[in-house]
């Protein structure tokens, strides 16, 4: 399988992109050829800083970057070549299999949207993103390729969301929650109400309506939620997590005998800090377009860029694509 990463993309690229790619390759045989897709001069020469001379890895030249500052849209028109654009280009193509961007995701999905396509029967992509759970791991989607959906695309992204829980993380028959204010049938608005019907009367493993805290400690594989809300929950959850941990370390420092405490429980901190973090997780598949695109977090470390790159590798080893077309057309013809 070929990955194109794109080498521009993120807070602290291309540095912790290429540290990054270079700890994927040494761990995942499975890759056949990874693209790094960015200013060649500065990709290059962050490679011979950190010894990457892996036959397997290729740089592929793009002359401009998307910054944060730019309009999705508008930087994937007028920036045409761009480190997401090339990237994008090269899946579309057909000689790589998918893409990993930790830079801006509204160019991404943009990028992905009007180069790749979504795939046959799908209204719009949903971005699913990875949240630790007491039971696993439970996949919010869409967290923000959308500001507005209908209830269709919600509906749609509960069944792709399934099908990547499915086939990807092995769950044999995913349970599906649909995000509201209350977990009584007809809470929501107009959007989740119409959604609601919908997966209602579907075959899917349907629990009904979820509330915020189910996304944590409730045996749900899959919450379906409209895009703008799905962001603000997701950058809420995120803030939520770093303010914790920030507030903690500095009681634990407060006096000698809790900093004695922290230092005895070193090893349950780390632990609760990898499971909660997103560096653990990579990125946050993409799904419904027409190849495989991975969504990265704007400050990915090199772990995170490592596993968003497993994440695509493990999308494309599983065929999720051709499973969420069979998905998609069969349930759209029991809504038609």
């Amino acid at each position: 399988m070929k990955i194109a990463v794109d080498a521009m993309g993120g807070d602290f690229a291309p540095a912790n992109v290429v540290e990054g790619a270079k700890s994927a390759l040494a761990e995942y045989s499975a890759i056949e050829k990874l693209a790094l897709v960015g200013d060649e001069a500065t990709v290059r020469a962050e490679c011979d800083r950190i010894g990457l001379r892996d036959r397997r890895m290729e740089i592929v030249h793009a002359a401009e970057v998307v910054m944060m500052s730019d309009s999705a849209v508008q930087a994937v028109r007028r920036k045409k070549n761009s480190s997401i654009n090339v990237a994008m280009d090269l899946v579309k193509g057909g000689d790589y299999g998918a893409v990993v961007s930790a830079g801006h995701t509204g160019a991404a999905v943009a990028a992905a949207t009007i180069k790749l396509r979504t795939l046959p029967g799908v209204g719009r992509a949903g971005i699913a993103s990875p949240f630790p759970n007491e039971h696993g791991v439970c996949h919010l989607i869409d967290a923000g390729a959308n500001v507005d959906s209908k209830p269709v695309h919600i509906f749609q992204h509960a069944i792709m969301g399934a099908v990547y829980a499915r086939h990807v993380l092995g769950r044999e028959n995913p349970a599906i929650g649909l995000m509201s204010n209350g977990e009584e049938e007809g809470k929501g608005n107009e959007a989740s109400r119409g959604a609601f019907e919908l997966l209602k009367a579907s075959d899917l493993n349907f629990k009904g309506n979820v509330e915020g805290r189910d996304l944590f400690m409730s045996p749900i594989d899959v919450i379906a939620i409209d895009g703008f809300s799905g962001n603000l929950v997701l950058k809420g959850c995120e803030a939520t997590a770093k303010v914790l941990f920030k507030w903690l370390k500095q009681e634990l420092k407060s006096t000698p005998f809790r900093t004695l405490g922290a230092i005895m429980a070193k090893g349950a901190f780390k632990d609760t800090y990898k499971k909660s973090s997103y560096e653990t997780y990579g990125g946050s598949p993409l799904l419904g377009v027409n190849g495989i695109v991975v969504i990265a977090h704007g400050s990915s470390s090199p772990l995170a860029i490592k596993n968003a790159i497993r994440v695509g590798k493990e999308a494309i080893s599983h065929a999720v694509n051709p499973h969420i077309e069979e998905e998609i057309a069969r349930h759209n013809v029991a809504v038609d």
